[in-house]
């Protein structure tokens, strides 16, 4: 699914380390934690995936694509099989969710027939039938990453990144919204989650992969740690 083969990503010359010779495998259907302080390389990790910048070494494969040498023109197909879940929910305030959801439809040029019928089963999916008409003022920070949920599953990706998907959220709605994700994985979707939430992700109890300065320092199978960063 993601394959990192001897990956690094330096800056400025090699001046600042994005990422150092790392190599990681997260398998189709993995639900998988991405963690460490702010610069150790989480960003990087996730702008490769995307295609957003290019490694500066190494060899990088997600659904058997090599990204890192994936054509421009290829680029826009190739992230429609990747779903992003932001902080910041990312919704426009001035459009209902049923719009929010249509637009990022419309612009891959989708028929109306179809947005409509993938928006109920997205809606559906996330928890909001009955919500599509209501603006993003109206409904809790919960509801709206829902929303933004909604929205990364419109292109039936085979992967969701969620960049601090809780970030702006309450204990509660925080643990919703996991409680969703895991949800969404039992359907075999590939989840990433790049978060600082220690006290869930020792309750998920999943795959953590914990970068610091731009090395992987540990990648277990359970969510307790002990060590300096949580």
């Amino acid at each position: 699914m993601i394959k990192f083969e001897n990956v690094s990503k330096y800056y400025g010359k090699q001046n600042s380390i994005g990422l150092k010779d790392i190599s990681v495998h997260i398998r189709r259907g993995e639900f998988v934690f991405l963690v460490g302080q702010s610069g150790a390389g989480k960003s990087t990790f996730i702008k490769l995936i995307l295609k957003e910048i290019e490694p500066s070494a190494g060899e990088l494969y997600v659904n058997d694509t090599d990204v890192a040498n994936l054509s421009k023109r290829n680029v826009p197909k190739y992230r429609r099989n990747i779903g992003m879940v932001f902080q910041d929910f990312r919704l426009l305030e001035k459009k209902t969710v049923y719009e929010n959801l249509a637009f990022a439809m419309e612009i891959s040029n989708y028929s109306g027939a179809y947005i409509k019928q993938r928006i109920k089963s997205v809606l559906a999916m996330v928890h909001l039938s009955g919500k599509e008409n209501m603006y993003p003022g109206e409904l809790s920070g919960g509801e709206q990453q829902r929303v933004g949920i909604a929205r990364a599953l419109l292109n039936s990706p085979t992967l969701i990144i969620a960049d601090e998907p809780t970030g702006n959220l309450d204990p509660l709605n925080a643990k919703e919204i996991m409680d969703l994700m895991l949800e969404i994985n039992r359907r075999g979707i590939t989840i990433l989650i790049a978060t600082h939430a220690h006290v869930l992700v020792d309750i998920m109890q999943k795959r953590v992969i914990e970068l610091r300065n731009g090395s992987i320092v540990r990648d277990a199978m359970e969510g307790r740690y002990v060590g300096g960063f949580y």
